[in-house]
């Protein structure tokens, strides 16, 4: 019911692209971050894995300070891939929240590289 309210299967699909867009976005305009997939084509606009330019135990402490702050749970990349990160974009998250997330992403590199 939820999908038919809010426009549908091609809506629901729309929200999880736009999410996508803004973590693009926010990958093109920093160097320390990039997706792990390096092949757009294979990307998933809903599970969005990164990397990030730290230490692996570095970035656990990114995750850290972001499930502390209550900004981000979770977010950690899964325990068999790279050390990275994990956005879930799925139809269910606004896309105003991963716009939101965006400059938590930078403060919490920021804390652990300085």
């Amino acid at each position: 019911g939820w999908v038919k309210e809010i426009g549908g299967v091609e809506a629901a699909m729309a929200r999880s692209d736009r999410s996508l867009e803004i973590i693009e976005s926010f990958v093109a305009q920093n160097e320390w971050i990039d997706f792990l997939a390096e092949n757009p084509g294979e990307r998933s606009n809903t599970s969005v894995c990164l990397s990030v330019d730290l230490a692996p135990e570095d970035v656990k402490k990114m995750v850290s300070l972001l499930g502390e702050e209550g900004v981000a749970h979770d977010i950690g990349a899964y325990r068999d891939a790279p050390a990275g990160l994990r956005i879930w974009c799925g139809a269910t998250v606004e896309p105003s929240d991963v716009e939101l997330l965006m400059p938590w992403l930078k403060w919490a590199f920021e804390s652990v590289k300085n």
